[in-house]
């Protein structure tokens, strides 16, 4: 979730698309969960007045739309998934809530959903920020439709996405094991923006991943120099750090990546194997 969402919408994620009109449509009827609760007033409050609200208003996309993030906000991505559906039942050609379902499948973990949606978002109203996002699924996943949008994106005059089209080029050839072509094409992203995160994230793992444990700490320690709040950037230092056998470095680098977000799992994870708790 983290690398799409840092890309495409500044926080911590075309076109020879599928033909899968017919799928989608209904895959949108048939996916929305059955356990519903029947007694609206056993639902917590707010819920409660959305819901009293949308049956006043039964036409409001702007009531529809923030029931689904109050769900999304409270980690029930069942029910915002439900909700999306209706509306996408009744309006099959809504693009707001086509990426929205894409968004909401990618935080589940549903990659081949999410790229579902987005596809057929895509098929309605090609907006760069979603062809970024479904090129880095591509890329991903290992398919070549990630180097078509890449390239959509260069020369698409008004898409100024120049960095990003380069770094999914960069994602697709370093999940394909092409490592070297991978790292030329961070490079070119990072000479479009040098404050550009995702892209020394990916140029430090690709070299992190080629055992180049000292270059790769080269580029973390550069990204967390340009943005010092980097979390990200320090847990990498702290991965290198280890694999240098320089432990208390990579004590600190951990400690580091949980000042900045004290919920960083993984971190908190690396200090306890390193005997921190």
């Amino acid at each position: 979730m983290g690398l799409i969402l840092q890309i495409f919408n500044n926080s911590k994620m075309t076109n020879r698309l599928l033909q899968l009109s017919l799928l989608l449509t209904l895959y949108a009827c048939n996916d929305s969960p059955t356990n519903k609760i029947d007694n609206v007033n056993e639902l917590p409050q707010p819920e409660r007045e959305m819901k009293e609200a949308i049956v006043k208003y039964p036409d409001s996309i702007l009531l529809k739309e923030t029931l689904i993030q109050y769900y999304e906000e409270n980690d029930n991505l069942e029910l915002a998934l439900a909700q999306t559906n209706e509306v996408l039942v009744k309006d099959s050609t809504n693009v707001r809530f086509w990426n929205k379902k894409g968004d909401l499948h990618f935080i589940n973990g549903d990659t081949l959903k999410a790229i579902m949606a987005y596809e057929k978002s895509i098929d309605l109203f090609a907006d760069p920020k979603i062809i970024m996002s479904l090129g880095a699924l591509y890329a991903q996943t290992k398919n070549s439709n990630a180097l078509v949008l890449a390239d959509a994106l260069l020369i698409g005059k008004n898409a100024h996405a120049e960095k990003e089209a380069y770094l999914i080029k960069g994602i697709y050839y370093s999940f394909m094991g092409n490592k070297q072509t991978a790292l030329s094409f961070f490079d070119k992203s990072l000479g479009f923006d040098y404050t550009f995160m995702p892209a020394y994230l990916e140029k430090g793992i690709a070299l992190f991943d080629m055992n180049l444990f000292k270059e790769a700490l080269v580029v973390f320690d550069k990204a967390v120099t340009v943005q010092n709040g980097y979390d990200e950037g320090y847990y990498w230092m702290g991965k290198c750090f280890e694999k240098l056998n320089k432990t208390q470095d990579a004590i600190d680098s951990y400690k580091s990546a949980l000042m900045y977000d004290p919920n960083y799992l993984e971190a908190k994870d690396a200090l306890a194997r390193l005997g921190i708790r």
